[in-house]
């Protein structure tokens, strides 16, 4: 689910703000960026994030302001490696050397950046922006699930107006085939009639796709009532449900249940793309 939390921390000189930002995604795919983090916090932080969220892709940004806090050391061997490399050249003289002419030579002096913000700073502020975050989906969520339950209703809706106008249909159908056998045969077999009726009322029979169709939106319901619903399962139910609803659609040819198939099946399509969002 799409969504966006960020909080700050500030003390003296020292700030540290946590962004963090969700796009929908099929699985969980958490991007940290900081250079500044230590090992231990990033492992904090994926952890908790793979707890708290099923699916999705997770950006978090760290942005750290502090004191320039450097110290600098020798490296020892390398100034000793290079001293004797000097001194074995005949035409220099290690004596004759000065701190300004070492000082750009690599691995000469090691410099160390000192963090002053302490790793459970991190973590506390990267667990309120976390909180805030899942505060906001759950809240979208909420909204979701109503908007899910309105297309609900409308389509058992159209699927019960479907169920109650067939047996009608079935009758009209079944006297229109009739005559207009009658009207081209005059010498007819009765029972090879009505053998070549069923079948083409058969193809025409909706009533296993309706009774599916109620299955899969009672299915639905119930995954969206649950507390901790999953995004997968409901994509699998409304991948069934768009199945029914296309052979439904194709198998009517009343003009009026035609178009409530169609309906019914443009709002599966809506709740298909939805769904994206949903954990």
């Amino acid at each position: 689910m799409t969504g966006f939390a960020s909080e700050e921390y500030s003390q003296e000189s020292l700030s540290v703000t946590c962004d963090i930002k969700t796009i929908n995604h099929r699985f969980l795919d958490v991007s940290i960026r900081s250079h500044e983090l230590p090992n231990d916090v990033d492992v904090f932080i994926r952890e908790l994030v793979s707890k708290k969220i099923k699916r999705g892709s997770i950006d978090i940004r760290f942005n750290i302001v502090q004191p320039k806090n450097t110290s600098y050391e020798f490296n020892i061997k390398s100034l000793d490696n290079l001293l004797a490399i000097i001194d074995a050249n005949k035409n220099f003289n290690s004596k004759d050397l000065s701190f300004g002419d070492v000082k750009d030579v690599p691995g000469i002096i090691n410099t160390h950046n000192h963090s002053q913000i302490s790793p459970a700073i991190l973590k506390n502020v990267f667990k309120v922006a976390l909180s805030k975050l899942i505060t906001t989906k759950n809240n979208e969520g909420m909204k979701m699930q109503k908007i899910f339950e309105s297309k609900i209703k409308k389509i058992n809706k159209g699927n019960q107006l479907i169920s109650k106008g067939s047996k009608t249909i079935i009758k009209r159908r079944n006297a229109r085939l009739r005559s207009k056998i009658n009207e081209h045969i005059s010498n007819i077999n009765e029972e090879r009639l009505e053998q070549e009726i069923s079948l083409l009322l058969l193809k025409h029979d909706v009533a296993e796709e309706q009774e599916r169709i109620s299955i899969h939106l009672n299915a639905l319901n119930k995954e969206l009532n649950l507390k901790n619903s999953r995004g997968k399962k409901i994509d699998f139910i409304l991948q069934e449900l768009f199945r029914e609803t296309s052979t439904l659609s194709v198998k009517l040819d009343d003009p009026a249940h035609k178009s409530r198939a169609l309906d019914m099946k443009l709002l599966v399509e809506e709740m298909r793309e939805q769904a994206q969002n949903v954990e």
